[in-house]
């Protein structure tokens, strides 16, 4: 029997197996059965995430059990005061989000743990800011974030209110691993231990929209702005709407996504870097003549970005608002001579290089991070503590920044805030953010920055990931479209190649990523999605112009797929 059928063979006739499953366990497919027990769900760059469903493969209240119990070992081992104080529990709109949230809550509570579960759907921002608040040891947020409506999934933070670095996240695995039956781990606790589980609500909301409105750097601007906004039927819905009231904002909602719906019913995608999540808004948009549209993904941390420019609206990049975003802070800190000493910036290595360089116009260095968000909530960490260097900025090229780090993750709500002050402030002064964008392609040079994502989904998908990036690895390019590669960097062999030089790459976890930096200023990056069965392809091209640029842009991908045979 193969191990695909012992696991399912195990599953089907376990007697604590839940009910819910056994009709689709009954009617897999012989691809479906291998696809949901081939592997263990492993946890990636944002924790544990995949499709729900029956199967060690899978999402579902089992495996959850199995990557609750293996924490609730964690923090036992971390001592009684970890325990007291306890673990936040945050959910977003997800089929089985709240169920597996007070599910977790039960099974800590039958290990003596105490938790603060929150009492209905809140933004990933608002549960790291909860662990901070309420000084627990860590906290366990259910989502799926911009994943499409059959995934679900769980991360896990540290005291900080950051998402688990490697060296916590392995100790936390080993636990995990450990645990031989799934099957066999019940929430069942008693009355008394239920006693360890408080309901959160409306007075952590209230300290977290205090401390969102506390990022203001022109409270005082005209807001003769109207902002366009759809929470893609996620989390952001009443928390972006509260600010911008408190804020004296005009903020007009898109109606039909501002339910809590798991199916995502009325938007094509939740995810703001793919143009369906737009469509809806855009109609909005041109019926009221808004000035900026605001979509954010369904927990709340990354927030995308449309701009009526010339008579027409534009959808920015990451890149993009992002450049923007740190434009427009540095210079207002600078102006109001807040400007903090040893100022830095955090990016990761898949992030444009024009952010950088408008942070270096305001004497800001950038640190450069992995891609995850918990790489740069532990330089934020760091820093708190010896204050070598002061944070004025975070961010990734996938749609999510932190102004603030009262939260220590992606924080939307606070994004919409300080863009919409953006935008008021630009607009009294006769410019748009597609003129502020412009503005720093003259000062730092034009770039195209663009994302290609390879589904290959399944077993053989998973092989042939990493075949692609061991072949790229055996065989490094010497040029692409053309242009001659000059450097490139191995962070997962940990190596720098400039021609025949070779040298130690430091810094940074080892992680399977290549990235190549061509002669003309351009760097094209791989790696492998950490919670999508894809291999992800990453474009910052430089040009003499826009035109240029995107002409590149064309041949490089052209060219990326040809050698790798993904085209």
């Amino acid at each position: 029997m193969s191990l695909v059928d012992e696991r399912y063979e195990k599953w089907v006739n376990h007697p604590n197996l839940d009910a819910r499953y056994k009709d689709d366990l009954a009617n897999m497919s012989a691809d479906e059965k291998n696809d949901a027990f081939y592997t263990l769900i492993e946890f990636g760059t944002a924790g544990m995430r995949g499709i729900l469903g029956p199967g060690t493969n899978r999402i579902n209240i089992h495996t959850i059990r199995k990557a609750t119990q293996g924490y609730s070992d964690f923090i036992i081992h971390a001592g009684k005061e970890a325990c007291e104080k306890g673990i936040a529990i945050g959910y977003d709109n997800r089929h089985m989000s709240q169920e597996l949230a007070f599910d977790c809550a039960n099974l800590l509570a039958k290990n003596n743990i105490k938790s603060y579960v929150f009492e209905s759907l809140r933004p990933t921002p608002e549960l790291s800011f909860a662990v901070r608040h309420l000084g627990c040891f860590g906290g366990i947020m259910i989502t799926a974030s911009h994943n499409p409506k059959e995934y679900n999934g769980y991360k896990l933070y540290d005291d900080k209110g950051c998402q688990l670095i490697p060296c916590l996240a392995s100790q936390v695995i080993d636990r995990v691993n450990a645990i031989e039956d799934e099957l066999a781990i019940d929430a069942n606790c008693t009355e008394q231990q239920k006693e360890l589980i408080t309901v959160i609500g409306k007075e952590v909301d209230e300290e977290y929209y205090k401390n969102v409105l506390s990022i203001q750097l022109n409270p005082d601007v005209n807001k003769d702005i109207k902002i366009v906004f759809s929470p893609e039927h996620g989390t952001a819905n009443i928390p972006v709407q509260e600010v911008y009231k408190r804020a004296g904002y005009n903020c007009i909602p898109v109606v039909e996504q501002c339910s809590p719906d798991p199916d995502f019913s009325n938007t094509p995608t939740p995810n703001p870097e793919q143009a369906g999540a737009y469509e809806l808004a855009l109609k909005y948009a041109k019926e009221n003549d808004a000035d900026v549209i605001l979509v954010c993904d369904p927990d709340a941390d990354r927030m995308g970005v449309g701009v009526k420019h010339n008579g027409e609206y534009v959808v920015m990049t990451g890149n993009q608002s992002g450049a923007v975003l740190i434009e427009y802070i540095l210079s207002q800190l600078q102006a109001q001579n807040k400007m903090p000493e040893n100022p830095v910036m955090f990016n990761t290595v898949v992030t444009s290089d024009l952010g950088e360089k408008t942070a270096a116009n305001y004497g800001v260095e950038t640190e450069k991070t992995l891609t995850g968000f918990k790489f740069i909530g532990e330089k934020v960490a760091k820093y708190e503590v010896t204050h070598e260097k002061n944070y004025v900025f975070g961010y990734e090229e996938s749609y999510g920044s932190l102004i603030c780090p009262f939260v220590r993750d992606k924080d939307a709500p606070q994004a919409c805030l300080m863009l919409a002050e953006a935008a008021a402030y630009y607009k009294a002064q006769g410019k748009d953010l597609c003129d502020v964008l412009d503005g720093l392609y003259e000062r730092n040079g034009t770039y195209e920055e663009s994302q290609v994502a390879i589904s290959l989904s399944g077993e053989a998908g998973a092989k042939r990931i990493k075949q692609i990036l061991a072949d790229l690895r055996e065989n490094s390019p010497k040029e692409i479209g053309g242009t001659p590669v000059v450097k490139s960097e191995d962070y997962k062999e940990c190596t720098i190649k400039e021609g025949d030089t070779v040298k130690e790459l430091t810094g940074f976890t080892k992680s399977d990523v290549l990235k190549y930096y061509l002669e003309d200023g351009s760097w094209i990056a791989a790696r492998p999605s950490g919670t999508e069965p894809k291999i992800k392809f990453y474009y910052c091209i430089k040009g003499d112009s826009k035109e240029d640029a995107h002409a590149k842009t064309l041949n490089y991908q052209k060219a990326i797929a040809e050698l790798t045979g993904t085209n």
